[in-house]
């Protein structure tokens, strides 16, 4: 067939002037050479290494294939057909590509451009790449999460073959990570041996390509609106775009007729619409084109193939596609919004999606030189340099942000259970790994040691979500293979269900009335197949069984689908008024946009939900993207797993009381009251002991006062008088409190309780018998009046130590002051008159404690507090006879307390 003319195709493209050291380089490594190439974007590195690499393979023999990955589907067309026109050759022939549902390429094709995912899928189906003779992993710097498993993946092919041809090509300066990757240090990862340059263990050579950038100006026109609110990307940064795009063009192509223009938005939408505002705004004549992933392949194929000869003006608003993967000649003119959308994953709400954020300088920069490839250019950032200064300096890796269940099923299927031993730019995050690994167990796609079942290898062979993928088999025996086929088309597609409805998006594109309606439907096809093939690889479903009695209709089938894909999401209206909510069965509540036509649904099968404010969350922090009306039954058969039945007791103003709950996971079905078992009754109990401590019960004033009293004596004395602490009660409840627990769990209220019985079953024996002597209930005073001894709190008695007067010097407190320091000590309140010649302070627990009095005046208002009786009646009682006997002239206030009468009356009854 020939080799490829490398001088003819490389014309004036500045990778040309590398490709003889890479040429020696990957001669110098014998039959497997490895390589990393690092380049900026627009010097031709992916046109020109593939047909490099190729013609390096042709001498040896039978010539081998080139596969070449590509981010994207768009990316991967261009590149081929660009290599195939300045070979002369037809696109198919020498040169092809392979994307999901569209396949140029035969038996003489020698280099191949591929997305990630159809080069995985073929290396799990051929791991030794038996017919590819090298490979060239593009973009490697983009970290996308399929070329990451790539990378680790080749690692290991290429020590079971050592004929593979393994080369990395970046457009950032971070080459010598991806070098030591694919080089012999990744080889001899695990191994502790990292090897050497000399045994071709050292890391793989950096072949370098000087920038072919001209003159850039940047300038910066930043919005006076936000670029982001609650919603998104806001519509007035995005009318501040446009104006600016129209602005700097029309002043461009005064200079420069031929300049076109490269807008970059963050997403399909906001393409859109700044492409809508610009065909209002810009020139007349200029033609505005729309360059995404949901355009059809031939308005892709125009967007990036440059102006015609004679053609007008153009403005090509774009994604980030147009970032690294694809140059667009005529480019000299770039307005960029600073905003990318990069996947994050909550894993709090189980959510995981697409969200707006400043894209990394690293990118800010690849957008720019995209003006400056063929000759002076401009850059206008929409933002402020503050802004630019607080981007991330690299893109984040998928890997460490994105849902991993597809990855996982790779990795399995691999025989590298969570990555296990393989080397990978970053390790997956252990618990989202094994989160992965759970939903993997319960689609029956892995073992228990993680390895792939074979149910799990037939799920890898479907390009979808694995959940989708297990769906696409069970709901053809549930809805035919026809309608399975095309709902998971439709769910694992790029388009958006307009008001979140994927009924309404199947009638759009099934019609042809969507741009990506040709390409659904050759996935349509395409997973039929599949289907067909694979449909004994599962059993019959709960599902199937329920419609072969009531057949759903082509509008419900979206929904079985969905449900059966993500039982997790299925979705019930929330009671209420205002805008409409609905609970996942996962325990997510989300909001429906705004108009949606499916409002007022009762069941919902939620295909796509993510973290939102505003009116269309509902209040909610989420908001459904994409999802298909359901019945009650199907919902309940669907995710049947996620079924319960059972009886919950709960402890609820003073008793236990049970209902029946049926269960969707967090939706309730049904709650009846029922009457509860002994078992659930004492694990309400047990819970709620736990949350309320002994306050769920109670203690009467009988009871806390024993508790006191105990708490002072386990204080003084220790063992084995029993410690009533909360923590000590709780851990020791069936030793004191069962046949009262018993009574509770059995329906008894908690005001038929009183603790003060259980309490004496913790008395110590013989001890117990002195438990007056040592703290009485009462302490009886000179009057004859017998006053209650107030002992302290728990809590005091826990934290102090052996009581000693609160007071310096005499013990007492200053007369008409009860400021003592009262914290572990046990108080007699008592008149002061009933207390006159007692001189000896009692003392309690064998003479340890003394008692704390608080005199009180004939009002019981606090006079004196002393554990000092004696020094009070020699000192500061005069001072508090001379304040108080005018004042309570009835009372006896005699000079010489020692010699009067106590008395609790007053003179004239004494």
């Amino acid at each position: 067939m020939g080799t490829f003319d490398l001088a003819a195709i490389g014309t004036g493209l500045a990778f040309s002037e590398s490709l003889g050291e890479l040429s020696s380089v990957l001669r110098a490594g014998g039959a497997a050479g490895t390589a990393v190439v690092q380049a900026p974007p627009g010097t031709g590195k992916t046109t020109l290494v593939p047909p490099l690499l190729a013609n390096l393979a042709a001498p040896a023999g039978k010539p081998r294939r080139v596969v070449v990955t590509q981010p994207r589907r768009v990316a991967a067309r261009a590149a081929a057909r660009r290599l195939a026109a300045l070979d002369g050759s037809r696109i198919g022939d020498r040169v092809g590509y392979t994307v999901r549902g569209e396949r140029q390429a035969g038996p003489a094709t020698l280099v191949e451009f591929v997305t990630p995912g159809i080069l995985l899928r073929r290396l799990l189906d051929d791991p030794g790449l038996e017919s590819i003779g090298a490979v060239i992993l593009d973009e490697v710097h983009e970290r996308g999460l399929e070329t990451d498993l790539l990378l680790g993946m080749l690692t290991e092919v290429r020590q079971l073959r050592g004929d593979l041809t393994l080369v990395a090509m970046s457009a950032t300066l971070d080459a010598p990570r991806f070098a030591d990757l694919i080089g012999g240090a990744a080889a001899n990862a695990g191994t502790g041996d990292a090897g050497t340059a000399d045994d071709g263990g050292g890391p793989a050579p950096v072949v370098d390509c000087p920038s072919a950038m001209y003159p850039l100006e940047v300038e910066w026109v930043p919005a006076a609106v936000p670029r982001l609110d609650d919603r998104g990307v806001t519509r007035g940064f995005l009318d501040h775009i446009a104006d600016t795009a129209v602005q700097a063009q029309t002043a461009a192509v005064l200079q420069d007729a031929g300049t076109d223009a490269l807008v970059f938005v963050p997403g399909a939408w906001e393409v859109s619409y700044v492409a809508a505002r610009l065909r209002g705004r810009s020139s007349p004549g200029t033609e505005v084109l729309e360059l995404h992933g949901q355009v059809s392949p031939a308005e892709q194929d125009q967007a990036v193939s440059g102006r015609r000869p004679g053609g007008p003006a153009r403005i090509i608003v774009s994604t980030d596609l147009a970032e690294s993967s694809l140059t667009v000649p005529g480019v000299r003119l770039v307005i960029d919004s600073g905003l990318t959308r990069e996947p994050r994953r909550d894993a709090n709400r189980g959510m995981s999606g697409l969200v707006t954020v400043s894209c990394s300088r690293a990118s800010a920069e690849q957008r720019a030189g995209r003006a400056a490839r063929q000759g002076p250019g401009r850059v206008v950032r929409c933002y402020d340099q503050r802004a630019y200064g607080a981007a991330p300096a690299h893109v984040t890796p998928e890997i460490a942000v994105a849902d991993l269940t597809g990855a996982a099923l790779v990795l399995a299927c691999w025989g590298s259970p969570g990555g296990a031993g393989l080397a990978l730019p970053d390790a997956p995050p252990a618990a989202v790994m094994g989160e992965a690994g759970e939903v993997l167990r319960e689609l029956g796609a892995v073992a228990r040691d993680g390895h792939a079942t074979r149910l799990g290898r037939t799920l890898a062979r479907v390009p979808a979500d694995p959940r989708l993928a297990r769906a696409l088999l069970d709901g053809s025996a549930a809805v035919g293979q026809r309608a399975a086929a095309e709902a998971v088309a439709l769910v694992a597609g790029d388009q958006r269900a307009p008001g979140a409805d994927l009924t309404r998006l199947l009638t759009v594109v099934r019609a042809g009335k969507d741009p990506a309606a040709r390409r659904w439907a050759e996935d349509a096809r395409r997973l039929e197949a599949i289907a067909r093939k694979e449909a004994a690889a599962v059993g019959p479903s709960a599902v199937a069984s329920l419609v072969s009695t009531a057949p759903v209709t082509a509008a419900e089938a979206v929904g079985v689908v969905v449900a059966l894909a993500f039982p997790d999401r299925v979705a019930r209206r929330v009671p209420g008024h205002g805008p409409p909510r609905y609970l996942l069965s996962s325990g997510t509540r989300a909001g429906l946009p705004a108009g949606s036509p499916m409002t007022g649904q009762e069941w919902l099968a939620v295909a796509e939900v993510s973290r939102a404010v505003g009116r269309d969350a509902a209040g909610t922090g989420a908001v459904i993207r994409s999802a298909a009306p359901l019945s009650a039954d199907i919902a309940e058969a669907a995710a049947g797993q996620l079924l319960t039945d059972t009886v919950e007791a709960q402890f609820s103003q003073g008793r236990v009381k049970a209902r029946r709950e049926r269960r969707l996971g967090a939706i309730s079905l049904s709650s009846t009251p029922v009457r509860p078992s002994a078992e659930d009754g004492r694990a309400a109990v047990a819970r709620a002991l736990a949350r309320e401590g002994l306050a769920t019960i109670g203690w009467s004033t009988a009871a806390d006062a024993l508790r006191r009293r105990l708490a002072m004596l386990r204080r003084e004395l220790g063992e084995p008088w029993p410690d009533v602490s909360e923590p000590a009660l709780l851990a020791r409840l069936d030793s004191w409190l069962g046949p009262e627990l018993e009574k509770l769990a059995g329906g008894a209220a908690t005001s038929s309780i009183d603790l003060t019985v259980p309490l004496r079953r913790l008395l110590p024996w013989p001890e117990a018998v002195r438990l007056a002597e040592l703290a009485p209930e009462s302490l009886k005073v000179p009057s004859g009046s017998m006053v209650r001894i107030d002992y302290p709190d728990v809590s005091d008695n826990a934290a102090s130590g052996s009581a000693a007067p609160d007071m310096a010097g005499p013990g007492q407190a200053a007369p008409g002051q009860a400021g003592a320091d009262d914290a572990g000590r046990p108080v007699v309140a008592v008149k002061l008159q009933e207390c006159f010649g007692w001189a000896e302070t009692p003392r309690l627990v064998d003479g340890r404690v003394p008692v704390l009095f608080h005199l009180l005046s004939p009002a019981r208002r606090p006079l004196a507090v002393t554990d000092d009786l004696a020094s009070f009646w020699s000192g500061p009682y005069a001072q508090v006879r001379s304040e108080m006997r005018g004042r309570y002239p009835r009372h006896p206030w005699p000079e010489d307390p020692w010699t009067a009468q106590p008395t609790a009356r007053t003179k004239a009854r004494m």
